[in-house]
């Protein structure tokens, strides 16, 4: 099993930042590959960005430019540095986890981003 625990979210106006940590916990940090994803209501979840673990990164074309995907391995943490954000980039934002060598998914609880003036 894998535990993931989200924080960062909130309240931000447009044009402003957040960032978005997730810890990780039951496994080897290592062999996992690590993304974000977010829902609306409504709609379903969608791809954001991930970071797999040699260390790629790919993002949603919604996101690129203004997005950075980041692991910490040490730390057993992902980060998702948000820039320049948008009224529609506000989502329950989800961390996920795959275990590389089962292509097992594990999602964290979520956590809330509105992005308003």
């Amino acid at each position: 099993q894998v535990q993931l625990v989200e924080s960062g979210g909130g309240l931000v106006q447009p044009g402003g930042s957040l960032r978005l940590s997730c810890a990780a916990s039951g496994t080897i940090f290592s062999g996992l590959s690590m993304g974000w994803y977010r829902q609306t209501p409504g709609k379903q979840r969608e791809f954001v960005a991930t970071v797999t673990n040699g260390g790629n990164t790919y993002y949603a074309d919604s996101v690129k430019g203004r997005f950075t995907i980041s692991r910490d391995n040490a730390e057993k943490t992902v980060y998702l540095q948000m820039n320049s954000l948008k009224p529609e980039d506000t989502a329950v934002y989800y961390c996920s986890a795959r275990i590389v060598i089962t292509n097992v998914l594990f999602w964290g609880q979520g956590t809330q981003v509105t992005v308003s003036s």
